[in-house]
């Protein structure tokens, strides 16, 4: 026999400290869309919403029906699903936490030795280490190992021990995906016949350049080839041609071109472009 009133109860409860629930059937499956909603016919596109989706009064589109309204939890187009439920989650994102969620014990002892103390709630297999702050969740993020919080849900396993931390940097960083960086390859700039000093006379002041050229291309959100072209042109035309430029410098560019997606061949033609266009 289920639990339909222990979980309407919990439900109501999560949803008055803040945290937006749903039912879940056997199997900790959310339930399915209803017939209006089938194959997004409602126009929903739960991938790209933060909340709920459409205007439908049913528990569909998984996480994205979660809710803190008790008059939906209650109403009646959720009645058949919590006498169905087999349990209740909810959306750790639209409650402003974040869930490292452990599925074994050799996950477990890493997060014990690598993450900083928190609420943690034992699992089946597991625990749950629960962190105030949201971020983009993430399965698979190590072995054993997914973070759940904007855009997810969470079977509720109780309230947990311990003090609930702020989410910290080494949990953020278990989804930001490592840039792959090609190697450089050496890029000559020509000095200027019979040398000469460096008009710039100050070091400071090339270093100052290069520093603000990485940093406009590790910011560019988009155009990234227009953005390392420019950059690279606006480079040359001040450096270019008194032969401070070195090696060194140049490969601190590819780098952080590289690390925008760009491909070693683009780096060359980018700066290629740029010195024939300031005809060096």
């Amino acid at each position: 026999m289920r639990n339909t009133t222990g979980h309407l109860r919990t439900a109501l409860w999560l949803a008055g400290v803040g945290l937006p629930v749903l039912p879940l059937r056997e199997g900790k499956e959310p339930f399915g869309n209803c017939p209006g909603c089938t194959r997004s016919a409602c126009g929903d596109r739960p991938h790209m919403k933060a909340a709920g989706p459409c205007q439908c009064p049913a528990p569909c589109h998984a996480w994205a029906a979660a809710t803190t309204d008790p008059d939906v939890i209650t109403g009646p187009a959720w009645a058949r699903a919590w006498r169905q439920a087999g349990a209740v989650a909810y959306h750790p994102g639209g409650g402003g936490l974040t869930v490292v969620d452990l599925d074994d014990a050799e996950a477990v002892a890493w997060a014990r030795q690598t993450l900083p103390a928190t609420t943690v709630v034992p699992t089946t297999r597991g625990e749950h280490w629960i962190y105030r702050g949201t971020m983009p969740s993430k399965n698979g993020v190590r072995p054993g190992a997914d973070v759940k919080s904007t855009m997810s849900y969470v079977r509720w396993r109780g309230p947990g021990a311990g003090t609930m931390a702020v989410l910290p940097d080494a949990v953020r960083s278990l989804v930001v995906k490592e840039p792959t960086v090609q190697q450089t390859r050496p890029v000559i700039v020509a000095v200027p016949a019979g040398g000469g000093q460096c008009p710039h006379r100050s070091p400071a002041y090339l270093e100052r350049g290069i520093a603000m050229a990485e940093q406009c291309i590790t910011a560019a959100t988009a155009t990234i080839h227009k953005t390392v072209y420019r950059t690279f042109l606006t480079v040359l035309s001040a450096h270019g041609r008194c032969g401070c430029l070195t090696e060194a410098h140049t490969a601190r560019l590819f780098t952080a071109a590289q690390g925008k997606g760009e491909s070693v061949r683009h780096c060359e033609d980018a700066w290629t472009n740029a010195r024939t266009a300031l005809g060096m």
